[in-house]
């Protein structure tokens, strides 16, 4: 992919998706911005992809509160557009994947940054590479920070994923594996899901709901919920005593689920929340450390990550869509640099 980097230097203004009212995949408007200015200890990115996640669907319902208008995005590909004071250990034209999580801006021509929340590519970086890494910062940084930061996992313990084969559970699979459990087990809600979950470092995997039959005796040590409602009540039920379940979503939109804090006293298991966004606002050096392991690890071939298409930005909201109805499976990479 060729990306006319002078022209789009000189451009005073660039192009972007934007959330101008909070609604269905329609609000997405194509709209005409200032280009951005690092300030410092940031960066601007000339973006090549962007990746699209279930947290851009829930900013444009207006689950999360942001000001409008909002360009939504949470992680990009391309290169190093400027750099802002104190920045230096990056250069600029080089090829870079980055975390735009805390202020949102990946679907537009340019985006700003922080700089820790950056990781380099190698210089050579193809078309074909560079729509790789859009797919990486957000959910292979996030399996490493659960699994590591979070739980906590030790090596001989055993894993609950739920929603196994979606972007975030394609890779939680994995980085457990690569962390040592002794057994990874994913949960999906179809027969479809399971063949796609299998390939990605699962012992084995559940259709529909974890129950005692399908749990290791005494429970599980580490539960990754990004479902929630149902799904979060049974968890509770299936976790090991000392084990640790980590709250990372509501996918399903279900009520919230009242824990008691004596019932966790006596039962001697954990709830714990992770907020990628949150994280990378308050510790953003601690979100680095992981993006960069991310990186490398799919860089070596340790972790996969599947693209399961490649979109032009213009056509942004089909991929909300296919998000929304939970029949996309893998990665979803919006093309920013070749496809308005």
């Amino acid at each position: 992919m060729h990306v006319d980097r002078p022209a789009r230097r000189r451009a005073r203004r660039v192009k972007a998706l934007a959330i101008t009212r909070f609604g269905g995949p329609e609000v997405l408007e194509s709209v005409e911005l200032p280009v951005p200015e690092p300030g410092d200890g940031e960066v601007t990115i000339d973006v090549a992809y962007a990746g699209a996640n279930y947290a851009e669907v829930l900013y444009r319902r207006g689950v999360v509160d942001v000001p409008l208008p909002f360009v939504p995005g949470i992680e990009v590909s391309g290169r190093i557009r400027a750099l802002g004071p104190g920045v230096r250990e990056l250069q600029i034209g080089e090829p870079v994947a980055a975390l735009a999580i805390v202020a949102g801006g990946g679907y537009a021509e340019v985006v700003r940054t922080t700089a820790m929340l950056v990781s380099r590519l190698p210089d050579g970086a193809d078309s074909e590479l560079m729509a790789l890494a859009s797919g990486i910062p957000s959910n292979t940084t996030t399996a490493f920070i659960a699994l590591d930061h979070v739980a906590r996992l030790r090596k001989g313990e055993t894993v609950l994923v739920h929603a196994a084969a979606g972007g975030v559970g394609s890779q939680l699979g994995q980085v457990a594996r690569l962390l040592g459990a002794s057994r990874v087990t994913g949960v999906v809600g179809s027969p479809e899901k399971r063949e796609v979950a299998q390939g990605f470092g699962y012992d084995e995997v559940i259709v529909g709901s974890v129950t005692a039959e399908s749990s290791p005796q005494g429970g599980f040590d580490v539960i990754l919920d990004m479902v929630g409602g149902a799904a979060r009540e049974q968890s509770l039920e299936s976790l090991a005593m000392g084990g640790r379940m980590v709250v990372m979503g509501n996918a399903s939109a279900g009520e919230d689920v009242r824990l008691s804090a004596n019932e966790l006293w006596l039962s001697g298991k954990g709830v714990l929340g992770f907020n990628l966004a949150a994280l990378s606002a308050a510790h953003p050096d601690a979100v680095r450390r992981a993006l960069n392991r991310a990186v490398q690890s799919v860089l070596e071939g340790r972790v996969r990550v599947e693209i399961s298409d490649v979109l032009p930005l213009s056509d942004a909201a089909r991929a909300h869509e296919r998000i929304e109805s939970r029949a996309s499976t893998g990665k979803l990479v919006l093309d920013v640099a070749g496809g308005h």
